[in-house]
């Protein structure tokens, strides 16, 4: 699956998806040489484990209840918040319930860096992203 060049402005839906949010999955919603935004859904209980992108990221509570663990601590994400992360920050994300949220990469030459711009999915039968 190719993943869409922006080359104008276009409207993307990220609005909460409640009752067809279990079972869809992480997908890349667009990216540009300097731009990436992704939609994860995580499962219940779901990890994504300890990773880093390469410059600073934000990562936007969609719906659920996410937590961001990092080395200064945990930080709960609600539906509407966002947190920034500098660069190079090691985090992981636990899903504490049924949860999707948006990360927006600042990518360098195409790539956000350690595991973090590659347009994983998640196949919602699994714990762990995929490759498209």
């Amino acid at each position: 699956m190719a993943l869409p060049h922006a080359k104008h402005l276009d409207v993307i839906n990220v609005a909460p998806l409640g009752d067809q949010l279990p079972g869809t999955v992480s997908t890349s919603l667009i990216k540009t040489d300097r731009i990436q935004l992704l939609h994860m859904v995580l499962a219940p209980h779901q990890d994504q484990p300890m990773h880093h992108v390469a410059d600073e990221c934000t990562i936007h509570c969609l719906e659920g209840l996410v937590d961001v663990v990092m080395g200064a601590g945990v930080r709960q994400l609600r539906p509407g918040n966002v947190i920034v992360l500098p660069g190079g920050e090691q985090h992981a994300l636990k899903a504490r319930a049924e949860s999707a949220v948006l990360v927006t990469l600042l990518l360098n030459g195409g790539d956000a860096g350690n595991q973090g711009g590659g347009g994983h999915r998640r196949d919602p039968d699994k714990n762990s992203p995929t490759m498209p």
